[in-house]
């Protein structure tokens, strides 16, 4: 056991984590000549595309080093805010995190939440400094700003190039010297962290575990601690890039399991391993369940397709245990599910993997937050959904998730971000010059604001430079106001949103405008309008196809032309009680792109 190391790599997006992995698993000689490609743990198709890591891997490696071989676990992490779950999974199964900062880019609002989730787990933090072969790099700078951030020596930076691979010894010999061993007695009873989980279409389902505690061999009598379900260890390993086969593992090994599960509710991310016959009492600490933040209606294009949208949910929800549904009918779409995600970017992510790994043709609804919907009898709801709200005449008051925002920029781009968080309801907390020329603030403000397209406009204002990570900070009483959108006065249940009164005129002038181009016409007058309870602050009208009915009177008395117009209208007016106006598709995802 004191020859084994756990740590993952933590970073912001694009500092270049999955290259220096690729530098250590070519320095130990993990995978051959023939195996090697640039950013080899990034499997996904997605991922290569965009150039971001999604999901964390996990990967073996022997190193002789000193005279002794080592083996070195390391679980490579995502970078990105909307995947920061991911990361928290993955710094519970180690002792130890290289912390690795650009050194053209310098600290970034990322850097820093992820280094306080692995200083929460008290994890032995190597700060690496990479990208010093550029030209742009300023490495003194940075390495001034890591040593005033963490409080290390300046001897303990580490200087590497991950793409020409200077440096990548050092690293080596540091994760050996300075991560502590895993701590772990291999006699107590069993306990292993379940810390992610796949599904295989002949194996099953595999779970991804560290053991903290114990020893398991293949063929032991198992139980999962949170679904108290027991299952025969089929087949037990390490993981490299393929699944090695062991007999038996101990307190420190990071492996996967196949037990010949089928059911996607049996395996929690995060439950504990134990024994069936000598159980061990606790389940191991440490694990929060995740709070999505933002909440969307995934729909299938053809109502036929709803059971298999269900499993393929829960096949994704899986591999991505930050991912939560529950099912939801609606009257315009049918059936289909409340999905909860992490962010923008996960919502798109998981849209796409639908698309590309199950062939799922999906519609998502308007994103929107969980409000907090306060009755006149004093009871507490939680609304997900617009068309969840009690009545106006029923409702006290609502609140919504606030948030606390951390923007890292350069110090010439800070007037137009204060002007962007302002116009999004943002209150200035605090101020903090960095270094001469960068700048952090911190904002309150509501979450609902940063849903649709803050984290794009930001980018846009500082040309890619600034940085935003946040965490959420509570409920707050707000001014929102239910908007209905009404087709021949029906309201249309996927069309209404919740918003800001101050919003909601605009927005509902808009969203009329938008759909008057995109309803087609009718035989009869269809009148579009927005409304607030029973106020209608909006309307258009998308007019009637007309006949020419009077064209064979020519001549003669004008009452014989106003009766056949009068005529006319009454078949009009009988048409438009029975005739009902389809929303084509294309107007819901036009809503969805309003801005």
């Amino acid at each position: 056991m004191n020859n084994i190391r756990n740590f993952c790599i933590i970073a912001h997006i694009d500092h270049g984590k999955s290259t220096l992995a690729d530098r250590l698993l070519q320095q130990t000689h993990t995978l051959s000549e023939r195996e090697q490609k640039d950013q080899v743990l990034d499997s996904m198709d997605l991922e290569r595309e965009r150039g971001i890591t999604i999901k964390s891997h996990a990967i073996q490696m022997e190193y002789p080093f000193e005279g002794q071989n080592y083996i070195l676990n390391l679980i490579d992490t995502p970078g990105h805010v909307d995947f920061s779950y991911e990361v928290s999974r993955s710094i519970a199964a180690c002792e130890g995190a290289l912390l690795v900062v650009d050194a053209t880019q310098g600290i970034q609002a990322q850097t820093i939440s992820n280094l306080y989730l692995a200083l929460n787990h008290d994890l032995e933090i190597i700060p690496v400094l990479n990208k010093i072969d550029m030209d742009s790099a300023m490495p003194d700078e940075v390495e001034d700003q890591i040593v005033d951030l963490i409080g290390c020596d300046r001897g303990d930076v580490l200087r590497v190039s991950a793409k020409t691979g200077f440096g990548i010894d050092e690293v080596l010999a540091a994760i050996i010297h300075r991560v502590p061993a895993p701590k772990g007695d291999p006699n107590a009873p069993l306990q292993a962290l379940i810390f992610d989980s796949v599904f295989n279409s002949f194996r099953g389902i595999i779970a991804y575990f560290r053991i903290m505690n114990g020893t398991l061999a293949s063929g032991d009598h198992v139980k999962f601690f949170a679904t108290q379900k027991d299952y025969h260890a089929d087949e037990i390993g390490v993981l490299k890039l393929k699944q090695f086969p062991r007999q038996s593992m101990s307190a420190g090994d990071v492996g996967y399991i196949i037990s010949g599960i089928k059911s996607s509710r049996e395996v929690k991310v995060g439950d504990t391993i134990t024994h069936v016959v000598n159980p061990s009492k606790t389940a191991i600490e440490g694990f929060e369940n995740v709070k999505p933040m933002v909440f969307a209606g995934i729909y299938p294009v053809d109502a036929d397709d709803y059971e298999e949208l269900r499993a393929s949910i829960e096949k994704l929800q899986l591999n991505d245990a930050s991912l939560v549904f529950e099912p939801e009918s609606s009257v315009a779409l049918g059936f289909g599910f409340r999905c909860g995600f992490l962010g923008l970017l996960h919502m798109e992510i998981i849209q796409e993997r639908l698309d590309r790994e199950f062939d799922m043709d999906v519609i998502t609804t308007v994103p929107n937050v969980s409000f907090k919907a306060y009755t006149t009898s004093g009871d507490i709801l939680e609304v997900h959904n617009p068309s969840g709200l009690p009545e106006v005449t029923k409702l006290d008051y609502i609140e919504e998730p606030y948030i606390i925002a951390q923007i890292i920029s350069k110090s010439e781009y800070l007037g137009n971000i204060m002007t962007l968080c302002i116009e999004k309801r943002g209150v200035m907390k605090n101020q903090v010059y960095l270094t001469s020329d960068r700048v952090e603030v911190t904002f309150e403000m509501p979450l609902s604001e940063i849903v649709f397209d803050f984290y794009d406009k930001l980018k846009s204002i500082s040309r890619g430079y600034a940085s935003f990570d946040y965490h959420i900070q509570g409920y707050q009483r707000a001014n929102l106001v239910k908007l209905d959108i009404l087709l021949n006065s029906e309201p249309v249940d996927a069309l209404s949103t919740l918003i800001h009164r101050d919003n909601a005129y605009s927005f509902g002038r808009r969203m009329c405008e938008k759909l008057k181009e995109l309803i087609p016409r009718q035989q009869f007058d269809i009148a579009i309008q927005a409304s607030i309870g029973a106020k209608i602050i909006a309307r258009e009208t998308v007019k009637a196809l007309r006949k020419d009915v009077t064209a064979k009177c020519y001549g003669g008395d004008i009452s014989r032309k106003r009766k056949l117009l009068e005529k006319q209208k009454k078949g009009k007016k009988r048409m438009r009680q029975v005739g009902n106006v389809e929303v084509p598709q294309s107007a819901f995802l036009a809503v969805l792109k309003l801005d």
